[in-house]
């Protein structure tokens, strides 16, 4: 099989990469020419960030880049000898296939397979939820548990509206109906938000269920009989209009901490400082249902005691943080948490609607949401399958990963596991905890009430695909520290890494494929010539970068694997040069051949990779290689997909350009601003 000598003398530091989402592939286009100062290896950070403590001034945020043009990158072919013969090797061998879920399987661990168990952190019911809080967890999680079913593992995901507590009952005052009948109303508008941003639960329940009395009053009393419940007298606002105790949420006013003073400070948490405060600490507090001002008055309630647990909890996140994967935020933030010390922390709430507490003289209370609502996830599995403890209480059976904001982690890394190691009833507590920062809107906050930002059911009514929506979300997501949504940074992004970088390569080697072979795979199962044994070879290292980048749930970092992937095809088609070499003698004719079947072979790879992020996207470029469904499961070597003789689909722009003029009428639209 003939070699190109003058391929291998190309300097790969400067190619030309083509632009056009409908190229000549018989033309090179000249239209952007990249160029780098000095090659190096390009990949995933390896090492584990050091761990820093939550600082409470505003936190520095990523400024996204606003050019039309994807980032000047040195791509390189550097691989050695001994990582080429191995990747050669795995390119022969046969591609692992996707395993099958029949319709209604009900999904169980399973011995001597990996199991995962995936919950991102339940939405309260009746908050709509915006572009932060799907990347903060609920997409985060989706594109987690898609990857995981790519690569076969046995994967359970689950989520839920949190549905108790004082924000329900607030709301349902101010329509005059049941708290029951907000949410039915708000459950039913979630769903419908997170089937159109195509969010793959196995099940999405809710926390107002009978299996979350019984199995939070269950843990209740197992801690109870360790004598780990306490009763004690707390001083709590009481509004005489209401003629009620005022939860934490009914209540707002100025943050205490002299460094903050917040105005829209609430009765448990400072939205702006992130500290737990106690509602009778509030300067100025006032009822949040007649604005009147409260009174200081004495109520019973029960107190879990944290200080006895602690050493157990410190043991637990000792070994769970150096065994599984917890980002550098949800470390640092239960580090904190655990260093100044725990304190007892009360439990109840003087609510109608919620889990009812079972201890005779308390049967007035409900349990409070943070106590009550990390026991949904278990509920939630309850209320999908009855064998829920084959998950939830075989810890060695099973991974835990969970997904949440800042805000969320350490009621998930300190409480619940201190109320599940409490009840020494062998349940399967937390391995991963992504915990991330915050995605801001343009310069300032997410707000409804002002107008401010895109929400779940905006999205819906903008000219943007919910791919992009997905896509443009993980690569902006905050895995390091605050970032930004920017409209100008999505149209810069979807028009350089989508429509001039992954969508140009894919579809440039279909149509070149249609056009000059019939549409019809060619035989590339053995490679003699030195840039293809390279480029197989390379592909094989960005594709383990972006497994290694996705088992540590470093999304941000898989989707950039995805880009990189598809920048090395273009640069490979431009090193090859195709279309001079099929008009050329019938060694130069095999060459192409063989380039344009391994080009078609990382298309269909990049459906893989990219199907967690972008799942309509990947399965239109399935359609156009001709492959009805998901056959192959994602494996960690780049193998020869598409058999000889394959005829595969035709070539159709995957994505389209996002004008200016669309930018600055979405930006004014969710700006807060009337037109």
């Amino acid at each position: 099989m003939a070699t190109s000598e003058n391929t291998l003398d190309i300097n790969l530091q400067n190619l030309k990469v083509e632009e056009s989402t409908t190229p000549k592939p018989e033309v090179a286009n000249a239209a952007t020419t990249e160029k780098v100062a000095k090659p190096k290896k390009e990949k995933p950070k390896q090492d584990k960030p050091k761990q820093e403590k939550p600082k409470q001034e505003k936190p520095k945020q990523e400024k996204p880049q606003a050019t039309d043009e994807a980032p000047a990158e040195v791509l390189d072919y550097n691989r050695s000898p001994e990582e080429i013969e191995k990747a050669l090797e795995e390119w022969s061998k046969k591609p692992l296939t996707m395993n099958k879920r029949q319709p209604d399987e009900k999904i169980l661990p399973k011995p001597d397979v990996r199991n995962i168990m995936i919950t991102s952190a339940l939405p309260y019911v009746n908050n709509v939820p915006h572009l932060g809080n799907l990347v903060g967890s609920l997409l985060s999680a989706d594109v987690f548990a898609r990857y995981c079913r790519s690569r076969n593992y046995n994967t359970l995901f689950i989520c839920g509206t949190d549905e108790y507590g004082t924000a329900t009952e607030t709301k349902a005052l101010e329509e005059k109906c049941t708290p029951r009948e907000i949410c039915d109303k708000y459950y039913a508008l979630h769903r419908k938000i997170y089937d159109w941003f195509q969010l793959e639960f196995d099940f999405f329940g809710r926390t107002s269920t009978q299996k979350q009395t019984e199995i939070a009053q269950d843990i209740f009393w197992k801690l109870h009989k360790r004598n780990l419940v306490s009763k004690n007298t707390v001083e709590q606002l009481f509004c005489e209009t209401c003629q009620r105790f005022l939860a934490d949420r009914y209540v707002a006013g100025t943050c205490p901490d002299p460094a903050c003073k917040y105005v829209d400070a609430r009765g448990d948490q400072c939205d702006k400082c992130g500290k737990l405060i106690n509602a009778i600490e509030l300067v100025e507090p006032k009822c949040q249902i007649c604005r009147s001002t409260p009174q200081i008055r004495k109520s019973e309630h029960l107190f879990l005691d944290l200080p006895t647990l602690s050493p157990d909890v410190q043991s637990w996140f000792q070994n769970s943080s150096k065994t599984g994967h917890w980002t550098n935020t949800a470390s640092a933030i239960t580090e904190a948490w655990l260093k100044k010390g725990l304190e007892p922390r009360c439990i109840t709430r003087d609510l109608k609607w919620g889990t009812p507490v079972p201890l005779e003289g308390y049967t007035d209370k409900v349990f409070y949401v943070w106590f009550d609502a990390p026991i949904g996830y278990i509920s939630i599995t309850a209320n999908y399958t009855d064998e829920w403890e084959k998950w939830w209480k075989q810890p060695d059976q099973v991974s835990l990963f969970q997904f949440m904001a800042k805000d969320n982690v350490p009621f998930h890394s300190v409480i619940f596991p201190a109320c599940l190691l409490g009840t020494q009833d062998n349940y399967t507590t937390v391995n991963n905890l992504s915990g991330i920062d915050y995605l801001n809107y343009e310069d300032a906050k997410f707000s409804k009430s002002r107008g401010i930002g895109v929400f779940g059911d905006h999205a819906q009514t903008t000219e943007i695909p919910s791919d992009i929506w997905r896509f443009y979300l993980m690569y902006a997501r905050p895995e390091t520290q605050d970032s930004v949504f920017s409209w100008t940074d999505l149209m810069s992004k979807n028009n350089s890494e989508l429509l001039n970088n992954l969508g140009n390569f894919i579809n440039r080697a279909i149509a070149f494929c249609e056009k000059n072979f019939g549409g019809k795979i060619g035989d590339a199962t053995q490679l003699e010539a030195e840039m293809d044994r390279k480029f197989v070879a390379q592909i094989t290292y960005e594709l383990n970068g972006y497994l290694e980048a996705m088992e540590k749930t470093r999304l941000r970092d898989g989707i950039k694997c995805v880009l990189r992937m598809s920048r090395y095809g273009n640069q490979f088609l431009q090193v090859k040069e195709p279309w001079k070499r099929c008009k050329g003698s019938d060694a130069e004719k095999r060459d192409a051949e063989i380039s344009i079947t391994l080009a078609l072979n990382l298309v269909y790879l990049l459906s893989l990779v990219l199907h967690p992020f972008m799942p309509t996207t990947s399965d239109e470029i399935r359609q156009q290689l001709n492959i009805q469904e998901t056959t192959y499961a994602l494996d960690n070597a780049f193998r020869c997909y598409l058999p000889v003789g394959h005829t595969i689909g035709q070539a159709r722009p995957l994505f389209k350009r996002v004008e200016q003029a669309l930018v600055d009428e979405y930006r004014l639209r969710f700006s807060g601003q009337k037109k």
